[in-house]
């Protein structure tokens, strides 16, 4: 089965009188397969949201393809726009109308059956509540109406940006049920998220994106299984021996990454090297502990150490070749 969504080489340069040049997107790649939840992580300013925005046809891209459901978009956009849910922005509704108005009004706008509005109140748990008055639900029963209406037009394809911000902890839980229940229906999630250990729960595949290109690709346990060897925390008896310890050991070959207040290490054989290296400098290390690899110390590891803008490698070996055509300035 094809991919749902396929980017290659994708490009987009902000310019201003007053900042100048700025590359948002350096050659990003991705592919997000059928009936997935995949998350799509970076950190701010990673050009995860222009790559969504993009994608969406809000702003123009400077280089690069995207295929959207088989079609090269944005050119194919108005025909596969009716296939695709998404929520980009915060959800703002008309607080005096109710959650039932509300999706009757957009149904009726997009041409959508009067039935289908109580369907996706139903998928999303607000059948219940449906008469109240938006200005009267918390943030999480707004996160979930917002979904509603995505879900209108019966997508294929669902892109939800930060859909859990805000939430309780009981409304993430919901947040996560629901994503998972809508992927295992046929749907396709593209889920762009800061908590990245619910991303690692709910999530099929991830794309990490830092400094506009792409570092990690691929199912969630072969993103973890690549970083898991080899790595091992820090800790100093100071911040100031920490600091110099983090210098030692770079200039000895190891990829240092600071957090708080400790040191990741990796790229060593063994955690004794580390010992070892530090002491004969002076300088003892007062902990010492493998690395717990999750998906949170992935994504530090590879935002803090991606290539710079303008280099062309990818960190990961699954890199997506250019296509041919594309948008060319």
């Amino acid at each position: 089965m094809p991919a749902v969504l396929e980017i290659s080489g994708l490009e987009k340069t902000y310019r201003s009188r007053r900042r100048g040049a700025r590359k948002a997107l350096d050659g990003f790649d991705m592919v997000v397969e059928s009936g997935q939840v995949h998350g799509f992580l970076g950190p701010n300013g990673s050009g995860k949201t222009t790559t969504l925005r993009t994608l969406l046809g809000l702003i123009a891209p400077n280089g690069g393809r995207m295929m959207l459901l088989g079609q090269e978009v944005p050119a194919a956009l108005p025909q596969v726009a009716g296939r695709v849910g998404a929520i980009v922005e915060s959800p703002q509704f008309f607080p005096n109308f109710s959650a039932h108005d509300t999706l009757s009004l957009l149904a009726d706008a997009g041409g959508v059956q009067k039935q289908r509005v109580t369907e996706v109140l139903e998928l999303v748990g607000l059948r219940d509540r449906a008469a109240e008055r938006v200005r009267t639900y918390s943030l999480g029963m707004k996160q979930r109406l917002a979904v509603a209406s995505a879900l209108l037009k019966k997508p294929d394809l669902l892109i939800l940006d930060e859909p859990a911000n805000g939430l309780d902890p009981g409304g993430i839980r919901e947040m996560r049920t629901l994503m998972r229940g809508l992927a295992e229906s046929g749907m396709t999630v593209l889920l762009s998220s800061h908590i990245l250990g619910e991303v690692q729960l709910i999530c099929d595949s991830v794309t990490i994106i830092s400094r506009g290109r792409r570092v990690a690709y691929g199912a969630v346990a072969e993103v973890l299984a690549q970083h898991a060897g080899g790595g091992v925390t820090v800790r100093m008896e100071s911040a100031e021996d920490q600091s110099v310890a983090a210098e030692i050991l770079i200039a000895a070959g190891a990829r240092v990454t600071p957090d708080h207040d400790r040191l990741i290490v990796s790229n060593v054989e063994k955690p004794a090297w580390v010992t070892r290296t530090l002491a004969e400098r002076g300088y003892y290390v007062s902990e010492l502990a493998p690395v717990k690899v999750d998906l949170e110390s992935v994504f530090l590891e590879l935002t803090q150490t991606a290539p710079v803008a303008g280099q062309a490698r990818q960190v990961d070996d699954s890199a997506v070749a250019p296509a041919q055509g594309g948008w060319g300035l």
